[in-house]
């Protein structure tokens, strides 16, 4: 079942894909909601080995991969902050438009990569993980607490969907961040390690919708 919903969400990302890269100008490409384009390359990348797993087997091979995983993570999530500031000055919020506000954007985003990186990736030891039919290599050592750089991340997304739901009377971002955050908040007792990225895949549905607004001009201060 969970191989069966990974390559679904490898499908689905890869679809999201193309639909915010459909028509886009090159002048669109250059504004800073576009990193949205390269947040989403890794979650089809981790979908598709958690769903080849148990085809590639256990091995020096699956563990790289796997290793992959949690760089890209590391690396290329803290992005989603510069996607949320990209979006405000992008809908004509005027205050956000000073370059001050991008320049501690910018610090904010590379401080919790190197946070994340140096906390996570840095000496981490993975095993193999054979679970609900998909085959893996995770964290050797439990999670003792909440992940802090994605909360930091979340906060940011919440606080920016939040100002661009008030002043362009668009709510998609704003439903997307708390259907995220809650998701991930609830402990849900089902028998899948997979169904639970549901939440996530519906988070990055509403930005890639709220950046094709963006593109269309039709998400703006009313």
């Amino acid at each position: 079942m969970d191989t069966f919903l990974y390559f679904l969400y490898t499908f689905l990302y890869t679809a999201l894909l193309i639909w915010g890269l459909y028509g886009i100008r090159k002048q669109e490409l250059a504004k800073w909601s576009s990193v949205i384009y390269i947040v989403i390359l890794p979650l089809i990348y981790d979908n598709l080995i958690l769903a080849t797993g148990k085809w590639i087997g256990e091995g020096e091979l699956l563990e790289s991969l796997n290793f992959s995983r949690f760089c890209l993570h590391a690396l290329i999530t803290p992005l989603l902050v510069m996607y949320s500031i990209g979006t405000l000055r992008e809908s004509g919020i005027e205050w956000v438009k000073k370059k001050w506000l991008v320049i501690v954007g910018i610090i904010y985003t590379i401080g919790l990569m190197v946070f994340e990186f140096s906390v996570e990736v840095v000496g981490l030891e993975i095993e193999v993980v054979k679970e609900y039919g998909v085959v893996s290599y995770s964290n050797v050592e439990e999670a003792t607490g909440p992940p802090i750089m994605v909360l930091l991340v979340t906060l940011i997304l919440i606080v920016a969907s939040a100002i661009v739901w008030k002043k362009t009377k668009w709510p998609i971002f704003f439903i997307g961040a708390i259907v995220m955050t809650i998701g991930s908040a609830l402990p849900l007792n089902i028998e899948s390690g997979a169904v639970t990225n549901a939440f996530e895949l519906f988070l990055i549905f509403t930005l890639i919708w709220t950046k094709r607004r963006l593109i269309s001009g039709l998400l703006h201060v009313k």
